[in-house]
C-alpha cells in the first residue's frame, strides 16, 4: 500500500501546483466521440492514447470499435484482435489469452487499460488470463511505431491499449446515458450481459458505474480434440500401462485420447463491477474509479503432464481439471490540466491494484496462490503546436511486488521497481513529417529469498519519417533501437510448470535484449478504394528464449532459458474498395494479410510464430443494415523449432449482419454472426496448447446493443 500512497500524494501536489485560476479554457474531449471503426469505414483513424488527438506517422495502426468490437467480442481480448493485421493470439484457453503482434508475445508486448499496464500475472505464463473486461471496453487501439516509445521500451512487438468508460471523458447532455449490451454464443453456450450508466449530478461533475457478467460451458470443437501425432503418442502410451498392469489407466488415456467434439474443463464465469466520477471544472479535470474483477475458468488437460506430476501421485477423478480463479481490486485516477503558452496540457494517470489467482487441483483444494500488488504512475506534458511542431514528454513508474506460494511457484518472490524518461517530437513541414521518440528506463528486479538482486538501464530511440505524395497518399520509414530489461520470470525462473509441460530455469546473469527495427509503409486513402502495406525488420541481440537442456527434472523436460540472436522479416497488408451500388446497398470488399519469419542466429525457428494468414471479405451496407462474408485461410505452419510440431492449415468461413431497426440515431443495434461455419478443426500455431486445445468450432453469436 505505501506505493499507492506514493502515487496518491504526487498526482494531488501536482494538481494543486497547476491551480486552475491560472487557466480560462476549459478542457474538452476531442477525440473519444470518434466513430472510426475499422479500416474500411472510409474515416482517418482517430488514436485516443495520450499525447495526440491523430498520430500522422504511425504506420499499421489499427483500431476496433462500435459494431465491430460488439461482433467480435470474446472473453479474452487476444482473441477479439486476431482479423487485425499482423495480430495473433496466444489462445491458451477461452479464459487466458494475450495478443500476439509481429509474432512477439510476452512482456514483449505492452497491454494497456488507457495507457497504463494492466497489474496482473498474465506475463507470468501463458495460462493466466488478462484483467481486461472487453464487455464494458469501449474501443481497442494496436499501436506500432515510433511513439510505442512512450509506453515502454520493452513493446519491441508493439501495444494494445483497452479503452473503457469507468472515468468519463465527457459530461452527457442528457439526464442520463445508459449502454446494455447482451449476447449469446453457442460454441460454448455462452451468456454475457453488461451496462454502464452515465449519470451528471451538476454541468461539471458526472458519476458512472457499470457491470459486467458472463458464463460459459465447455467449448465445442469441430472434431477431435488431438491431432493425430499426440492421439498415436497417447495409444502407444496406454499400451505400455497394459504391459504394466495398470488396465485402468489405460482405459482413461484411451478415452480421453479419442474425446471428440469439446474440450473439456474450458468453462468460465467472470464478473466485474465498478464506479468512478469525473470532475470538469476550469481548465482541470479529476476523475477516479474503483473496479473489481473476478474470473474463474478451466485450463485444458494437458496429456504431457501425468498425474502424478498434475496432482502429486493423487488419482485425479474423473471430469476434474486444473481451474483458475483470479480476483482484481484496481483504482485508477486522471487527471488533466489545460495550460497556455509553449505548452498545452499536463495529463496524470495512475492506477493501484490488489490482484490474486489461486489455481485448484481440485474443486475445494487450492494449489498455487500468485499474489501480484503494483502501482503505475505516468505524467506527461503536451507541448502547443508551434509552425507544425508539437511534442509531448514525460516521466512514468511503476512497482511491482510479486509472490507465489505452492506446487507451481517456479518463480521466487521478487519486487520490481522501473522509472522511464520519455519524449515524442514530431514536426511537419510542406509534404514532409518527421517524428522521433526517445526513452531511458531504470528497472531493479529484486529476488531477496535466494540473494540476487539486479539493475538495468536501457535507451530506446525512434525515428519516423513520412512523405505525403499528396492528400490521400502517403509512404515512410521507421527506425527503432528498442531496449527490454530481462523479466522476473526469465531471470529467476527455477521450477515445474505444469501449464506449459516443463521444467523452466531462468538466468540472472542475462543482459539487456536489444531490437534493431525498422519499417517501410505506404498508405493511400482514395474515395473508393484504401490500401496500406507495412514491410519491416526485427533484428534482436540477446534475444531471451526457453530451448530444451535434454534433460528432466521432477519427470518433466528441462527448458533453459538463454540469449541468441532472432531475426524478424515480415509484412502486412489491408486494402478495401467500393465494387458496386445495388438500391440503398454500397457493395465493398476488404482484405487482410500478414506474415512473419523468425529465426535465430546459427539457425532453426522462433517456436510459436504464426504462418501466413490472409482474410478477405465481403460486406453490403445501407443506413441501418450491414450484410458481411468473410474467409479467412491460415497457411500450414511448418517452419518449427526442434521441439514443437508442424501446426496443419486450416480456413474459416464466416457470416455476420447488423441491424440498426429503427435508425443511426436511436442507439439500438442487433447484431448475428455464424462463425467456422462448416466447423473446421483450426489450430493456433502460436498456442501452447494448439495439440490439444483446437479453436472453437461452428459458433452461432447473437447479441444485443443499446445506449440511451
Amino acid at each position: 500500500m505505501k506505493s499507492l500512497y506514493i502515487s496518491v500524494s504526487l498526482i494531488a501536489l501536482l494538481t494543486y501546483s497547476f491551480s486552475p485560476s491560472l487557466h480560462a479554457q476549459e478542457t474538452q474531449s476531442n477525440t473519444e466521440n470518434s466513430s472510426s471503426d475499422d479500416f474500411h469505414t472510409d474515416q482517418s483513424i482517430i488514436v485516443t492514447a495520450p499525447f495526440f488527438d491523430e498520430f500522422n506517422i504511425l504506420a499499421g495502426t489499427s483500431v476496433l470499435s462500435g459494431d465491430d468490437l460488439t461482433r467480435e467480442t470474446r472473453p479474452q481480448i487476444g482473441d477479439i484482435l486476431t482479423k487485425l493485421p499482423g495480430v495473433s493470439a496466444t489462445s491458451f484457453t477461452p479464459g487466458a489469452s494475450r495478443p500476439i503482434l509481429r509474432g512477439l508475445q510476452g512482456p514483449r508486448i505492452l497491454v494497456l487499460n488507457d495507457g497504463l499496464g494492466t497489474i496482473d500475472v498474465s506475463t507470468t505464463s501463458p495460462d493466466h488470463g488478462v484483467s481486461v473486461d472487453p464487455l464494458l471496453l469501449d474501443r481497442i487501439e494496436v499501436l506500432r511505431g515510433p511513439a510505442v516509445l512512450l509506453f515502454g521500451g520493452g513493446a519491441i512487438g508493439g501495444a494494445v491499449n483497452a479503452l473503457d468508460k469507468r472515468i468519463p471523458r465527457s459530461v452527457p447532455d442528457e439526464d442520463y446515458h445508459l449502454d446494455i449490451l447482451t449476447g449469446f454464443a453457442t460454441a460454448a453456450n455462452e451468456f454475457s450481459y453488461s451496462a454502464s450508466l452515465d449519470i451528471p449530478i451538476t454541468s461539471n461533475f458526472v458519476i458512472h458505474t457499470d457491470g459486467s457478467y458472463n458464463n460459459s460451458d465447455n467449448l465445442s470443437i469441430g472434431g477431435d480434440l488431438l491431432t493425430p501425432e499426440l492421439q498415436a503418442q497417447q495409444i502407444a502410451t496406454a499400451a505400455d500401462a497394459v504391459s504394466a498392469g495398470e488396465t485402468e489407466e489405460a482405459a482413461e488415456i484411451l478415452e480421453f485420447s479419442e474425446t471428440n467434439g469439446i474440450i473439456p474443463n474450458t468453462q468460465s464465469e467472470t464478473y466485474n463491477l465498478g464506479g468512478g466520477f469525473n470532475w470538469f471544472g476550469n481548465g482541470i479535470t479529476f476523475g477516479a474509479s474503483i473496479g473489481y474483477l473476478n474470473s474463474d475458468y478451466g485450463v485444458p488437460n494437458n496429456p504431457n503432464v501425468s498425474e502424478e506430476e498434475e496432482e502429486g501421485g493423487e488419482e485425479e477423478e474423473e471430469g476434474e481439471g486444473v481451474t483458475i480463479a483470479l480476483d482484481q481490486v484496481k483504482i485508477d485516477l486522471r487527471s488533466e490540466i489545460t495550460l497556455s503558452g509553449a505548452f498545452e496540457k499536463i495529463r496524470i494517470r495512475a492506477a493501484y491494484a490488489d490482484f490474486q489467482q489461486t489455481e485448484f487441483e481440485a474443486p475445494g483444494e487450492p494449489g498455487t496462490v500468485f499474489d501480484n500488488e503494483g502501482v503505475e504512475t505516468r505524467i506527461e506534458l503536451v507541448q502547443s503546436e508551434n509552425n507544425g511542431w508539437r511534442g509531448a514528454s514525460g516521466i512514468q513508474y511503476s512497482y511491482r511486488d510479486f509472490s507465489a506460494i505452492g506446487a507451481e511457484a517456479f518463480v521466487p518472490p521478487n519486487q520490481t521497481n522501473q522509472f522511464g524518461i520519455f519524449t515524442l517530437q514530431e514536426i511537419s513541414s510542406n509534404n514532409i513529417d518527421i517524428e522521433g521518440a526517445l526513452r531511458l528506463d531504470f528497472v531493479d528486479s529484486e529476488a531477496q529469498s535466494i540473494g540476487i538482486d539486479r539493475s538495468f538501464t536501457s535507451f530506446s530511440a525512434a525515428l519516423g519519417l513520412g512523405y505525403n505524395v499528396d492528400d490521400s497518399m502517403k509512404f515512410g520509414l521507421n527506425l527503432t533501437r528498442a531496449e527490454r530489461a530481462p523479466s522476473p520470470e526469465e531471470l529467476f525462473s527455477n521450477g515445474p510448470h505444469l501449464a506449459t509441460a516443463t521444467f523452466e530455469i531462468g538466468d540472472p546473469n542475462f543482459d539487456t535484449e536489444t531490437s534493431y527495427g525498422g519499417e517501410l509503409y505506404l498508405r493511400v486513402e482514395k474515395p473508393t478504394w484504401q490500401i496500406s502495406l507495412t514491410g519491416y525488420v526485427n533484428l534482436i541481440d540477446d534475444f531471451i528464449i526457453e530451448l530444451p537442456t535434454g534433460g528432466t527434472e521432477d519427470g518433466l523436460p528441462e527448458f533453459q532459458f538463454i540469449q541468441n540472436d532472432a531475426d524478424f522479416v515480415g509484412f502486412e497488408f489491408q486494402g478495401a474498395a467500393d465494387i458496386a451500388n445495388a438500391g440503398n446497398f454500397k457493395i465493398s470488399i476488404d482484405g487482410v494479410a500478414d506474415y512473419v519469419n523468425a529465426s535465430l542466429n546459427g539457425g532453426g525457428a522462433v517456436p510459436r510464430i504464426p504462418p501466413l494468414r490472409i482474410l478477405g471479405g465481403l460486406e453490403a451496407n445501407s443506413d441501418n443494415i450491414n450484410v458481411r462474408a468473410e474467409i479467412e485461410w491460415f497457411a500450414d505452419q511448418e517452419r518449427n523449432a526442434a521441439f514443437e510440431s508442424e501446426t496443419e492449415g486450416f480456413t474459416f468461413i464466416n457470416l455476420s449482419a447488423s441491424w440498426k431497426p429503427f435508425s443511426r440515431e436511436t442507439g439500438v443495434t442487433l447484431i448475428a454472426s455464424a462463425n467456422n461455419i462448416f466447423d473446421v478443426v483450426g489450430r493456433r500455431a502460436a498456442s501452447f496448447t494448439k495439440d490439444f486445445a483446437p479453436l472453437a468450432g461452428r459458433d452461432f453469436r447473437v447479441s444485443a446493443k443499446f445506449s440511451f
